[in-house]
């Protein structure tokens, strides 16, 4: 089951709450809060579509520049040991420790069945 959705470069998650009977989810990768819901996929998928578009139709009228979810930078918590060896590695490999993590998750991600 695949529990997020795409549009116009925006992820959104799924989620179904069995209490209220309703599918909802929130734009992920961005500080704004872009939240939707739909009692079925159908009009789940057009409230996030219509969410999406309220939220640019918004900037646009403000003239901000929307957000950009995963823009390609992220801090990352390694714990000391593992930083030490991931650093270790990447300088005997002459390759810079960002590099060499980018191909690490690039082959994870890549590679058994992902």
């Amino acid at each position: 089951m695949n529990n997020t959705m795409e549009y116009k470069g925006y992820v959104g998650s799924v989620e179904f709450s069995e209490n209220d009977g309703v599918f909802f989810g929130k734009v992920q990768g961005v500080r704004s809060l872009i939240s939707y819901e739909g009692t079925n996929a159908a009009e789940l998928v057009a409230d996030f579509h219509g969410a999406v578009d309220d939220y640019l139709a918004l900037c646009e009228r403000e003239g901000e520049a929307p957000e950009v979810a995963y823009k390609g930078s992220l801090n990352v918590r390694l714990g000391g040991d593992l930083h030490k060896r991931a650093a270790v590695y990447a300088m005997t490999h002459q390759q810079s420790l960002n590099s060499f993590i980018e191909d690490a998750v690039r082959d994870k991600l890549t590679g058994a069945g992902a």
